[in-house]
């Protein structure tokens, strides 16, 4: 078991084994999830990685120019309050992450991608063992989908400047960075869960 520390360096939040990360292959599918418009609104609370829909963006063209497999993760909440509710502009995909056609659209209700999505299914019948995995935010819906692949028996790639997340209160009211957050979500998941490693490392190797 990989058990890195909780913050500090790089290598903290990080674990590449030596055979290296993923390129894409016809058994590993890019996985986005939940890069829709209410991510993008400057009402959110302030966040991390900057760069990460341009890497995202890197990878998805890599995928697609291999004709690689690609997932795209749209959520969609019960809640009448949320920005993800059905109707209203902030469900919708960005502009940038639109799906192409023949690209996979799995529509969720809770944090989990494979939690009664027929997510699990659309990959077994592809012989899909891999994935992938990008998107937002590092500690919600990525961490969840993360946990739940690897324990399904999939080999799950988590590339770290290609997941972002919020400011948020601990549970003691104190104000935490995105960064600290982004940091300590990556560290639950490496090694045990996922390797963890950079947009360049994965189109790299």
């Amino acid at each position: 078991m990989f058990l890195p520390g909780l913050l500090g360096n790089a290598a903290q939040a990080r674990f590449v084994p030596e055979n290296g990360p993923v390129m894409p292959t016809p058994e590993t599918a890019l996985t986005i999830i939940d890069m829709q418009q209410c991510m993008a609104d400057p009402a959110t609370p302030p966040r991390n990685n900057p760069d990460a829909e341009a890497n995202i963006a890197r990878l998805l063209a890599t995928w697609r120019a291999a004709l690689r497999p690609i997932v795209h993760v749209r959520h969609i909440s019960r809640d009448p309050a949320s920005g993800f509710r059905p109707g209203q502009p902030g469900v919708l995909f960005q502009d940038a992450f639109l799906p192409a056609a023949g690209e996979h659209v799995v529509d969720k209700h809770v944090t989990d991608a494979f939690a009664g999505s027929g997510l699990e299914r659309f990959l077994r019948v592809r012989s899909i063992g891999s994935l992938v995995v990008v998107g937002v935010a590092t500690n919600y819906s990525v961490e969840a989908t993360v946990r739940a692949a690897a324990c399904l028996g999939f080999s799950v790639t988590l590339v770290s400047d290609a997941c972002f997340t919020f400011d948020r209160p601990d549970l003691d009211g104190r104000p935490r960075r995105a960064d600290d957050i982004h940091r300590v979500s990556l560290a639950n998941l490496a090694g045990e869960y996922a390797t963890v490693c950079t947009a360049e490392e994965v189109l790299a190797g």
